[in-house]
């Protein structure tokens, strides 16, 4: 996949920390923002049998913000069909965890790098399915520039869901899967966030501040379209704003 054209020249060498940071944060994001850790300048250890990756976390700055999450292809061989951040693993010349988020989110929705102010990061997490070691970046942009889909092989659908709409009690349910455990999770129209990826979404809300009480005994078994990818799956659905 080509490299982002926006990118700095230096960008690769120097972990995009200076990206976009001549703009202030949002004063609604300094809750956010102050409770972050600190941006990694290298990669944390990893263990022999887990692959590093990075995703990001993407808040927009416009009057109703969002975060910009996609609809994985089905096809994939983990985590087909599931609501993901843009993200993947580290390559030979991501210096950073920073590196391999704005890398992967220009292959998959075509993001402009130089249009994303790093924040911080949330904690390092595994994911057994699929031996990743993942660290999640956070990022704000203006959220005018236009995304779509770079690489179909792994995204669907391109999914700009806004705060607001995440906080509302009515949308949030718990997931039980299959093999037992449960978290937080959202149903959304005909789309079922849950895993990995909502308890990101789920620790935004809570670090930002914009979280609402909600009903947590309200527990569901995760729709079977979302566990994993299905070559049988209804034709694609169209979320994005």
């Amino acid at each position: 996949m080509a490299s982002d054209p926006h990118a700095s020249s230096g960008s690769r060498d120097t972990p995009a920390l200076a990206i976009g940071a001549a703009r202030p944060t949002p004063m609604w994001m300094d809750g956010l923002a102050r409770r972050l850790q600190p941006l990694s300048v290298c990669w944390p250890p990893s263990s022999a049998d887990h692959r590093s990756a990075a995703v990001l976390v993407l808040v927009s700055e416009g009057s109703d913000p969002d975060l910009v999450l996609t609809l994985r292809s089905a096809d994939l061989e983990h985590h087909g069909g599931q609501v993901s951040f843009p993200g993947g693993g580290r390559e030979p010349g991501d210096h950073a965890p920073v590196d391999t988020a704005l890398r992967e989110a220009w292959e998959e929705v075509g993001l402009r790098s130089s249009t994303v102010r790093p924040l911080g990061q949330l904690h390092t997490r595994q994911i057994p399915v699929s031996q990743n070691h993942v660290v999640p970046v956070v990022g704000v942009w203006p959220g005018d520039d236009p995304l779509m889909v770079h690489d179909t092989d792994e995204v669907d659908t391109i999914l700009r869901w806004t705060l607001a709409d995440l906080a509302r009690p009515d949308q949030r349910v718990m997931a039980r899967h299959p093999r037992g455990g449960v978290g937080p999770a959202w149903q959304i129209q005909d789309i079922f966030l849950w895993g990995f990826t909502a308890g990101l979404v789920d620790a935004v809300l809570r670090l930002g501040g914009w979280e609402q009480p909600w009903d947590a005994t309200r527990v569901v078994d995760v729709p079977e379209r979302f566990l994993s990818g299905r070559p049988d799956r209804p034709g694609r659905v169209d979320h994005s704003s």
